[in-house]
């Protein structure tokens, strides 16, 4: 089949926006006109490649095109920026996908030191990161899997220690004889949200059976906020925790049982200075903050660490 940019460009805007009504106004065409090219590169194609819902979804087949309308915006993008005498990476824009526990704390340093690079970030659940760059919403995320998907490459940035902690008042009321498998079967938990398996996976090892009472709180800021208040324990990571356990407002219930978390930088395989300078940044800023990922776990199977959605998730 032979796609035309224009066709491929309403494919991105369709998914982008939503809904065709939307396309047409960032596309400045008529839906009419955004329909008939969705439906040349149908028929091009010989399969559907949108799912006509609220918003459109793309459908596997339309997830193969809309990366590669992506790679030809960006090369577009880049093309553009060099033939006007600017840095080939000037005016690009880079769809990301970041869990929110990165986002809160080490991630927005490093994008900040990308000049002339538009971003546009999507929070996901760690393990949940690379669907995005399969269906080709997104050009690079930060995963806990280290297997790369087809035509994209990963690299290892580091660990994130979460570790078991509450306010002390909370400890006051719910564990004053400490910190015991019977005393968290009781405790309230703070889950961000229905993905989130890292306090279960923490009260599998520490209290096997305990399901206490949970809040959901599904945001990386006020999950913490959640914990200073005394609604509940929680694992919070070493980067947001520290402060505030040197503070005082926060203690550490559990000073043996830490979960780690390893972060990989997934990109598409492709040539583009863009990509390359975000890689560079984010493996910075990951190098600076991060605990290194040892040998021996970055050869271990995928699925051992899961942040929270768009918390735990991003060269």
């Amino acid at each position: 089949m032979t796609a035309n940019a224009d066709q491929l460009r309403a494919l991105a805007a369709v998914v982008d926006a939503g809904t065709f009504e939307a396309a047409a106004a960032a596309l400045h065409v008529t839906p009419s006109a955004v329909s008939q090219r969705i439906k040349a590169l149908e028929e091009q194609s010989g399969r559907v490649l949108v799912r006509r819902s609220k918003p459109v979804e793309p459908t596997e087949a339309g997830s193969v095109l809309l990366r590669l309308a992506r790679q030809l915006a960006l090369l577009e993008s880049e093309a553009e920026a060099a033939l006007a005498g600017r840095h080939e990476a000037a005016g690009a824009v880079v769809p990301l996908v970041v869990n929110a526990d990165s986002l809160a704390t080490w991630v927005l340093p490093a994008l900040a030191r990308v000049d002339g690079i538009r971003f546009e970030l999507a929070l996901d659940d760690q393990e949940h990161t690379l669907d995005r760059l399969r269906d080709g919403t997104a050009m690079a995320a930060i995963g806990s899997d280290p297997e790369p998907v087809q035509g994209c490459t990963a690299r290892p940035l580091g660990e994130m220690v979460y570790r078991a902690v509450a306010c002390p008042a909370y400890v006051e009321r719910w564990c004053p004889g400490g910190w015991t498998p019977s005393a968290a079967a009781e405790a309230p938990v703070l889950v961000f949200d229905r993905k989130d398996a890292l306090q279960d996976r923490y009260l599998d090892a520490f209290a096997p059976g305990a399901r206490p009472p949970r809040h959901y709180i599904p945001a990386s800021t006020q999950f913490v906020d959640a914990a200073v208040l005394g609604l509940g324990w929680g694992m919070l990571p070493d980067l947001q925790a520290d402060a505030l356990v040197a503070e005082g407002r926060l203690v550490v219930l559990d000073p043996v049982r830490v979960e780690r978390v390893p972060l990989y930088w997934h990109r598409w395989s492709l040539r583009s200075a863009a990509l390359d300078a975000v890689a560079e940044a984010i493996a910075a800023e990951a190098a600076r903050v991060l605990v290194p990922v040892p040998a021996a776990r970055e050869s271990r199977a995928p699925g051992r660490g899961r942040p929270r959605n768009g918390r735990r998730s991003p060269a």
